[in-house]
């Protein structure tokens, strides 16, 4: 399929380390319409859409800040924390968007595997989608993030 001069053009923003050190793609040389897709199907393998998938992550996330950076029981299964700096990102989606630069780190307590995200992770997830590129600082798997979060 045809890609759109809109599209074409985020996609060479992403690709840019203008907003994100590296960009938001990485070393992933798919387009973007591939990897959206591609990390779509690993979600619909596992039953889960990217709106229950980012809705955990945000749950997760508020009951971590109310530990002040110190690590939070979640469940039986689950510890996570969160760190927090000034100032705010932005979403590379041609609408109004500033979030928190905000790290929430969840921990297995039987394994210590952990997997991290930005509270712009969630909403990159929840209304794009996307999960980042291949080799991008913050790309997270979708299968790695669902066995974790549960």
């Amino acid at each position: 399929m045809k890609e759109s001069p809109q599209r074409k053009k985020l996609e060479e923003l992403l690709r840019s380390s203008k907003l994100v050190i590296g960009g938001f793609l990485g070393d992933d040389r798919r387009t973007l319409s591939e990897i959206i897709d591609s990390d779509s199907a690993e979600l619909a393998r596992a039953g889960l859409t990217a709106e229950q998938l980012a809705e955990r992550m945000q749950q997760i996330t508020n009951t971590a800040i109310k530990g002040l950076g110190g690590w939070v029981k979640i469940d039986e299964r689950r510890q996570a924390k969160v760190d927090e700096a000034k100032g705010s990102l932005v979403c590379p989606w041609p609408h109004p968007g500033r979030f928190a630069k905000r790290v929430t780190t969840v921990r297995l307590t039987e394994t210590s595997r952990v997997i991290k995200w930005s509270d712009l992770n969630i909403h990159l997830i929840a209304q794009h989608g996307f999960f980042e590129g291949k080799g991008s600082n913050y790309r997270i798997e979708p299968k790695d993030l669902i066995n974790i979060i549960f």
